[in-house]
């Protein structure tokens, strides 16, 4: 469908966008410079920097089917919807771009010969022109929160219609979009069609100014988990003597009471599998551990993809490697959420239903409610009001067999039942190219 007819912006609007716009023009060198600064650790950071400013290699062109998909999780979930889109559309040709370095390592995976990998513009009316004139895509794909005023905006001058695809919005950040709505309601009113995840999403999505929104599910059910990756960690548990607990994508402040708990348990105790969400904090997180007094061994360290013996030995296991998340689920018993024990909204545990990993969360999981919600129904999680009791309850689980096997089971069937938003969602984004084509011509 085609994009809204455009409106007049009220006064209140103009001067919104343009207090908006001046503060991110003063803020442009701090944010290069930040990005340098990230770069210490993560080198790609440094990497053609001018595609954020709009310096583009290569001729214009026009026609791309364009994903944005700010970092590794919304990265992995676009990759069923890129792989549905190929199918309906076997000439594709993929523009993918991202915000960090982690998506951007991931997104290279699904690029064909005639694709095109850049960083997301800066949000800033010059920088933005330059993009679009640069690429002038058939359609535009913005995965689940990314939402940017003078992107969006730019797009819309341009003629290029935008989806807001998998989308979710909490009720913290639907009071942040009445906050700013002079900012935001323009942009979300922009959009030719938003693809929510689930009715609640769908009513706080109308509510913030989102037009033609649509119930099509979680892309993320459709991640399918690779099996190198699954016999790799069903391997390494098979070496462990002991059950595996693994902390999911935990967070700055988590490990410290975790390891705490840890610490307190009785002796013979489960091996502990810690997997920190950004790869920045590895370091930091080891030290964690061995101020703790246990004894670590980091995954980077094993050779040839295996334990060694002194892993076999060891407390911790620290998961320091990127792309290998269902090779931890598989090695693990149980899963501990990381997010859902302190009031950060927890993590995408659909990955973990579909390596059939049970889990254990912690009362905040305000980012993924329904999923959460319909995985305890289904019997393939279980949550528990605190850390120290995530702590009980993850460790009789792994040290259960049959509970966990049963738990197992019923975790593979819940992430099976709900497949199927790939599909939906494609073709709701090829039906907006078309509609923006036909009325464009």
């Amino acid at each position: 469908m085609a994009a809204p007819a455009a409106t007049m912006p009220t006064v209140k609007q103009r001067l919104a966008r343009a207090g908006y716009n001046g503060l991110l023009r003063a803020l442009t060198p701090l944010y290069v410079a930040r990005l340098w600064w990230r770069g210490r650790a993560e080198p790609l950071y440094r990497h053609a920097v001018g595609e954020r400013l709009g310096s583009y290699s290569g001729a214009p062109s026009a026609g791309w089917v364009w994903v944005h998909a700010v970092s590794l999780g919304e990265t992995r979930a676009a990759a069923a919807l890129v792989a549905a889109l190929r199918q309906r559309q076997p000439g594709l040709r993929l523009l993918l771009t991202h915000g960090t370095a982690t998506g951007r390592t991931a997104g290279a995976e699904l690029l064909g010969p005639a694709d095109r990998q850049v960083w997301l513009p800066y949000d800033t009316p010059g920088v933005v022109r330059r993009f679009f004139e640069q690429f002038r895509p058939a359609v535009g794909v913005l995965m689940e929160t990314e939402v940017w005023p003078n992107l969006l905006l730019g797009a819309k001058e341009a003629g290029v219609p935008m989806v807001l695809a998998n989308a979710r919005l909490s009720d913290k950040s639907l009071r942040q979009a009445h906050r700013l709505h002079a900012v935001l309601r323009p942009a979300i009113e922009s959009f030719a069609a938003v693809l929510a995840q689930t009715e609640a999403d769908a009513m706080r999505l109308r509510e913030a100014g989102a037009p033609n929104v649509q119930v099509l599910g979680n892309l993320k059910f459709d991640m399918a988990p690779d099996a190198q990756l699954l016999a790799r960690g069903a391997q390494w548990r098979a070496l462990s003597a002991l059950p595996v607990v693994l902390a999911a994508s935990t967070r700055e402040g988590e490990e410290t009471p975790l390891l705490q708990a840890w610490s307190a348990l009785p002796a013979p105790r489960p091996r502990l599998l810690l997997v920190p969400r950004h790869p920045q904090r590895f370091d930091e997180v080891a030290q964690l551990v061995q101020k703790q007094g246990l004894v670590l061994s980091r995954r980077s360290g094993w050779q040839a993809h295996t334990p060694d013996a002194a892993a076999l030995q060891a407390d911790v296991w620290l998961g320091d490697s990127m792309g290998e998340m269902p090779a931890y689920y598989a090695a693990a018993d149980a899963a501990l959420l990381g997010g859902s024990f302190a009031p950060l909204g927890g993590q995408n545990l659909i990955e973990a239903a579909a390596c059939g990993c049970p889990v254990v969360m912690g009362p905040h999981t305000f980012n993924f409610e329904l999923a959460a919600e319909l995985s305890i129904a289904a019997g393939a999680a279980e949550r528990v009001a605190g850390l120290d009791e995530g702590v009980q309850a993850a460790v009789r689980l792994a040290s259960d067999a049959a509970a966990h096997h049963g738990m197992a089971g019923r975790a593979l069937a819940f992430a099976a039942a709900h497949r199927g938003a790939a599909d939906r969602i494609a073709e709701a984004v090829l039906a907006s190219a078309r509609a923006s084509a036909r009325s464009a011509g």
